[in-house]
């Protein structure tokens, strides 16, 4: 599995022009899934996303987690993070997870999410979304989440 995280102030998603999801601090994670992903990636995918130190302490260091700021979290499907852009022009979506799959997986990382906070928000797996941010720091980081 891949997640994107970005901290932000805040972010949306809107779809056919309409408000979906909708979060103030904490982080927009973007999550990809690919073909042998399951449930521990799922799992250690949202123990990642609740447990990164992404947030600054009182001194200026980033030291705190998801959890531990209480932030909130807009989970977002983009099966394009698992795109191979190594060769050529085109990316090649072939380590992608079909969309039955991704389906299935991405709602499990957003059950196993709920369960940590209640303060989860997603967007919409296979819609055209218009995804809002404002990236704060910026601070981005990629997870990738192999074989456990």
């Amino acid at each position: 599995m891949i997640a994107l995280l970005q901290r932000v102030a805040h972010a949306s998603v809107v779809v056919d022009d309409e408000s979906i999801a909708r979060i103030g601090p904490g982080l927009l994670v973007l999550l990809g899934v690919q073909k042998p992903d399951g449930e521990a990636q799922a799992q250690r995918t949202v123990e990642r996303i609740f447990g990164y130190r992404v947030f600054e302490d009182a001194e200026g260091k980033m030291n705190l987690s998801l959890q531990d700021t209480q932030g909130e979290l807009l989970l977002v499907p983009q099966f394009t993070l698992a795109a191979d852009t190594r060769k050529g022009m085109r990316p090649s979506f072939s380590s992608a997870a079909t969309p039955d799959e991704g389906r299935k997986w991405f709602g499990r990382v957003v059950e196993l999410s709920k369960m940590q906070s209640a303060r989860v928000q997603t967007g919409c797996f296979g819609a055209d979304m218009k995804v809002s941010l404002l990236n704060d720091g910026p601070v981005t980081f990629w997870l990738e989440t192999g074989q456990v």
